[in-house]
């Protein structure tokens, strides 16, 4: 059913690096929910696995010692959504990654791989985005890290090199404390499909919920990789929790996303959705954040 060459099973982070190591052709395998069909497809044929899946010190959503929130990037989807660090802080990816697939794919399917992938359709990636995620990689020289937007190279490619692995994602303190957010997936279908559009906003109000301090926004399948619409933000950024500035927000992001035609959907409509699902998700996350929008 599978063609494998061999299968290398790590029970730590060092011997994972190692096995890479000595094996530089070989595919990193953690759930295996994209990997394992891809190689029935025969995408992978032949290939050496390094299996990390059982390396639990990758697992499980922490604090560090600075207040950021530490995500081991072996955690599930099901584990992300059901903790309590992520509920009482950035409950929009826990929300977002129960998006993904079916229970059986969300039980055993990883944030690192679902990032890994390098695919701008992953719903957990343009949430990561608005949460200026810091991506933690450790290979032979060492740990590293680097924000999210710098880990997406192109379509399909990420920043890993020889003998690297992710080994956890990073929400630092100062983007998460304050600020309140709503991720929307637009898909052909309400279950198990992959985003046409998916939209993440968080804000973070004045004290008297009456002005948009800051306003982060970024899109799956906007353009090859995931994406921030930086120029849609500073349009918003210290402005009124108003109707006409919510509304020149969301038509800003035009200015920064590169959506293209395909099957699933015509440029022209995505460019449509997410000006709506900027909407959209703005005035949830200012109500999220206790505020009301003036019309």
């Amino acid at each position: 059913m599978y063609d494998i060459k061999a299968l290398y099973e790590a029970e730590s982070v060092e011997q994972a690096i190692r096995l890479l190591t000595e094996h530089p052709q070989a595919q990193i395998i953690a759930g295996g929910s994209d990997v394992l069909v891809q190689m029935r497809e025969g995408k992978r044929a032949g290939k050496e696995l390094v299996s990390i899946y059982g390396i639990d010190a990758m697992r499980g959503v922490s604090y560090e010692e600075d207040g950021a929130i530490r995500i081991g990037s072996l955690t599930s989807f099901s584990h992300i959504t059901k903790d309590p660090i992520i509920q009482e802080h950035i409950n929009v990816l826990g929300e977002a990654v129960d998006m993904v697939g079916g229970p059986q794919i969300r039980n055993i399917g990883t944030i690192g791989g679902n990032t890994c992938n390098g695919v701008t359709s992953a719903d957990s990636a343009s949430t990561l985005h608005a949460w200026d995620a810091i991506v933690e990689i450790t290979g032979p020289e060492g740990v590293r890290r680097i924000p999210i937007h710098e880990f997406y190279i192109k379509a399909g490619t990420v920043d890993l090199r020889p003998g690297e692995l992710q080994t956890a994602i990073i929400i630092p303190k100062a983007a998460y404390e304050g600020y309140f957010g709503h991720y929307i997936k637009y898909a052909m279908r309400n279950a198990m499909d992959i985003a046409t559009t998916g939209c993440s906003v968080n804000v973070k109000l004045s004290p008297d919920k009456r002005i948009m301090e800051d306003v982060r926004i970024a899109y799956g399948v906007a353009g090859p990789v995931p994406l921030r619409a930086f120029k849609a933000e500073q349009a918003a950024k210290g402005k009124p929790a108003e109707a006409e500035y919510v509304k020149a927000f969301a038509q800003t992001v035009l200015e920064d996303i590169r959506p293209r035609d395909s099957w699933r959907a015509s440029k022209a409509f995505r460019q449509h959705i997410a000006v709506v699902l900027a909407e959209r998700a703005l005035r949830k996350s200012i109500e999220l954040a206790g505020g009301e929008i003036h019309e």
